[in-house]
């Protein structure tokens, strides 16, 4: 990535700690405009805590965390999670909202006009490949789970954030469903020049979306590269990761 690019996040020692228990140790990392980051490891290595720690959803024990140059400390929660789109594992839908209620949501908050947030609606969901005439009106529970998540990136692109927030939101869908997605996923994020940052625990996947990939270790970063350089990283953990799918 070149040095000109604007660090969109930047983690500075960030510390998180339960009770005592260390879940980040010093994290230092700089989030670049433009980049999908992804986060890799294994449950219990801090990818989740770190993406939190973005949207403010925690707040660090030490350190600082600046989104857009400004401790996110310093934002007012709800305007920050606004300006970010954030996907789930579940796509986080509400249930008794149609599917262009829930793309909506943000922009309705934010009072943008009918015709624009019907222009929007319908844009994102053909955007994810969904009809809009044949799935506008539907409810989540009408939808498969693949056309649920599809909805729930709709969502996040919906008020045109800079930044998009992913916590394995593939992980739950049939192998198939799963790699059209990641593929369409990362071709959206680079047409529309988002910065992604993506939580996962599949090697395969980070290799398809990741930009760079940041190995997680017990609330440290074992490895921050490029998928090309992580191939060649002697690393043993690195190594671990690469025969589950050799």
């Amino acid at each position: 990535m070149s040095e000109m690019l604007q660090n969109i996040v930047e983690f500075r020692k960030v510390g998180f700690q339960i009770g005592g228990a260390k879940i980040l140790d010093g994290l230092n990392l700089e989030i670049k405009q433009g980049e999908i980051l992804v986060l890799l490891g294994e449950s219990g290595c801090g990818k989740t805590t770190t993406l939190k720690l973005i949207n403010r959803l925690i707040e660090p024990t030490s350190g600082a965390v600046l989104v857009e140059g400004k401790a996110t400390t310093d934002w007012n929660a709800i305007e920050l999670r606004r300006r970010i789109g954030y996907v789930l594992q579940e796509a986080g839908l509400f249930p008794h909202f149609t599917v262009a209620e829930n793309v909506a949501l943000v922009p309705r908050l934010e009072n943008w006009n009918e015709a624009e947030t019907e222009g929007k609606i319908s844009e994102m969901l053909e955007l994810v490949g969904l009809n809009p005439s044949k799935f506008a009106a539907r409810f989540p529970h009408e939808l498969s789970g693949g056309q649920r998540q599809r909805v729930g990136v709709a969502r996040a692109l919906a008020a045109n954030p800079d930044l998009l927030l992913l916590d394995e939101p593939f992980g739950a869908l049939d192998a198939l469903t799963r790699v059209n997605l990641q593929k369409e996923f990362a071709k959206t994020v680079r047409e529309l020049n988002k910065t992604a940052v993506f939580v996962t625990h599949d090697l395969h996947e980070a290799f398809i979306l990741g930009t760079r990939i940041c190995l997680m270790d017990k609330g440290r970063i074992a490895l921050l590269e490029t998928p090309e350089n992580f191939r060649r990283s002697d690393l043993p953990l690195v190594r671990n990761y690469l025969e589950t799918i050799e």
